[in-house]
């Protein structure tokens, strides 16, 4: 029986040494004419460089143009549908977007990646992956991060009714309520809001259950991606805004001082809270077209999607002006 059938896959967002790892060449000349790019600014950590490449932009005769999300499935929804060019989505979006027969969403680098731990209320005891059992765990169904731990239990053969997952809409903060209120044992969530709830003494990090490194999803946090129609129409400003967000995915993966002040601006979140987030988020893309392929099989088998599109999904992960870039 597929496990996760009941889920939608319209939920489904929010997860090698690569070319992330090679030096950045100089910045692209000037546009001969402005272009504006429609950019989607979801408001998670991992992405704060967006807070740094609009003034590099503009020495590049390229504008950009905001638009805020919470999730990263309204980021693809609004790819999909050309009401943005360009935005972070999250890595299994390319599978969903394929099952779907759309080529309209083209995936073009990976923006971090981090240890998971479940995190645990601070008066329930989980050391061991046994412990779970009959434990009321948080999770936003679908969510990338539900994935990456759904498909730990997978590959160690723990099964999915072990624990009572308990759904939850809407953002990191309502995870925080329910902790709050006791409503939940543990929650299978996403920076800042996992380091939050320790810090804030409600929580533990359960440490033996590290859930970032399953075969099928593996550690990646985000996906920046365009529309197809943007990377036929914009293609040489997309490539500066690619150049102009590495710069600055460079610059703060040097400095945590700087990462965590511009994580706090860029979220609203108080320095104390960005300050150690930034101690567990690593800058830098680990996404790679044959993970985007083994997350499409996985997602297929789970009856995440209905459709065995692995080959289709790697097809629209295409990172060579990132290669072009760094080269």
């Amino acid at each position: 029986m597929k496990l996760f059938k009941m889920l939608s896959a319209a939920l489904f967002a929010c997860t090698a040494v690569s070319v992330s790892a090679q030096t950045l060449g100089p910045a692209p000349a000037p546009l001969p004419q402005k272009v504006t790019l429609n950019v989607g600014y979801v408001k998670v950590g991992h992405l704060s460089p967006l807070m740094m490449i609009e003034d590099e932009l503009k020495k590049m005769n390229v504008e950009v143009k905001r638009s805020d999300f919470v999730r990263y499935a309204d980021a693809r929804t609004a790819l999909l549908s050309n009401s943005i060019d360009i935005s972070a989505v999250g890595p299994g979006d390319l599978a969903i977007a394929a099952s779907q027969g759309s080529k309209n969403l083209i995936g073009l680098t990976g923006v971090a990646s981090s240890p998971k731990y479940l995190v645990v209320r601070k008066d329930v005891k989980i050391n061991d992956w046994k412990d779970i059992a009959g434990k009321k765990i948080a999770i936003a169904p679908g969510s990338a991060v539900w994935f990456q731990f759904a498909m730990t239990l997978v590959e160690k053969n723990i099964p999915y009714n072990s624990f009572t997952p308990v759904n939850v809409q809407g953002g990191g903060t309502a995870f925080l309520q329910a902790m709050q209120r006791g409503d939940i044992d543990a929650m299978v969530l996403w920076e800042p809001f996992e380091t939050q709830a320790v810090s804030e003494g409600m929580a533990y990090f359960a440490k033996n259950l590290e859930y970032s490194q399953s075969k099928a999803v593996g550690a990646e946090l985000g996906l920046i991606a365009a529309s197809g129609q943007a990377m036929a129409n914009k293609r040489e400003a997309i490539k500066r805004f690619l150049w102009a967000y590495l710069n600055a995915e460079q610059q703060l993966a040097k400095d945590p001082a700087a990462f965590a002040d511009v994580y706090s601006k860029y979220t609203g979140l108080p320095m104390n809270t960005t300050k150690a987030s930034v101690e567990v988020i690593k800058l830098g893309g680990v996404l790679t077209k044959d993970q985007v392929q083994r997350l499409a099989e996985a997602a297929y088998k789970q009856g995440v999607i209905n459709k065995d599109v692995a080959k289709e999904a790697a097809a629209l992960y295409d990172d060579s002006l990132v290669i072009e870039l760094k080269k």
